[in-house]
């Protein structure tokens, strides 16, 4: 079966539906830091049928957005992970943004730049972090046409993904009212986080007025990481910042969202949407629709 087959059938699988979404550019023209980059995009294929991601300079934008009669006017920017050397798209990216528009949260993929693939320019806290913060940016600028509510717009992040959400949730949410550019006009610090399996998570400094977190990994990831998300849990809480932590028995790094989860583990997207209806972003309000 052809790859982009195997995409289609997984999506059906786990959400029950085709998705037709909305790829944008995230920066108009040459993004800053990539002035000097250029090239195509490479997409390696595995065995599995899994499309995995290299080489990007001009990011980019996948919008998945709910059934209007389902939208509960919450929105997530997805990062997938790849140790920010490359980006597995699927069960970090297009199964969980499908999966949550079916569910009605706008959910919307972040392409971001990679500080860890051979010969890269960029760097974590400067190109990545950038392209994750316009990303909330943009969410919140179109958040009208989208049906979004701009107070509930959340990140998620897998692995490195998870690190750079952790990253963009920890700073000050700074904003320019007076920008040319509309998208840099809002905040950028997101409303909540889900980090899962985040890597680099014993640098992640939670502190009073960071946004609240739901932390998931599996109990045999490595150490830094089985070990390290109960270290930030613990640093959440002493910070007097709201989270929830899940750790599965029986299962390691880069599980995500894949057809073939079973037991417990399966079960995370769903303890995330009702984490979020306890916190409160999925109520539907009038003024959103």
């Amino acid at each position: 079966m052809k790859p982009h087959l195997l995409l289609a059938l997984l999506l059906l699988t786990v959400t029950g539906r085709a998705a037709d979404p909305l790829v944008i550019p995230l920066w108009p023209g040459v993004p800053p830091g990539s002035e000097s980059r250029d090239g195509a995009e490479q997409v390696r294929i595995t065995d599995a049928g899994e499309h995995v991601v290299s080489g990007i300079h001009r990011p980019t934008l996948t919008v998945y957005l709910p059934d209007p009669a389902k939208a509960t006017g919450a929105a997530v920017i997805v990062c997938p992970g790849g140790g920010h050397r490359e980006l597995w798209m699927d069960h970090e990216g297009y199964a969980v943004a499908a999966w949550l528009a079916d569910h009605g949260v706008a959910a919307i993929i972040l392409k971001y730049r990679l500080a860890r693939e051979p010969g890269s320019t960029y760097r974590v806290d400067r190109e990545a972090l950038a392209d994750a913060q316009r990303a909330i940016r943009f969410v919140r600028v179109h958040a009208e046409e989208w049906n979004v509510d701009p107070s509930r717009v959340g990140i998620m992040g897998f692995s490195a993904g998870g690190e750079l959400a952790g990253l963009a949730a920890r700073l000050p949410g700074n904003r320019n009212p007076d920008a040319a550019d509309p998208v840099e006009r809002p905040s950028d610090r997101p409303a909540f986080q889900a980090l899962i399996y985040p890597g680099n998570a014993k640098a992640i400094e939670p502190a009073p007025g960071h946004p609240p977190a739901f932390l998931v990994c599996g109990y045999d990831d490595r150490p830094d990481i089985s070990e390290g998300i109960a270290e930030l849990y613990l640093r959440f809480k002493r910070a007097g910042i709201p989270a929830e932590l899940h750790i599965y028995t029986g299962s390691g790094h880069g599980f995500g969202l894949r057809a073939t989860n079973t037991g417990p583990v399966a079960a995370w997207p769903q303890r995330l949407l009702e984490w979020m209806g306890e916190r409160g972003f999925l109520v539907r309000t009038s003024a959103i629709f």
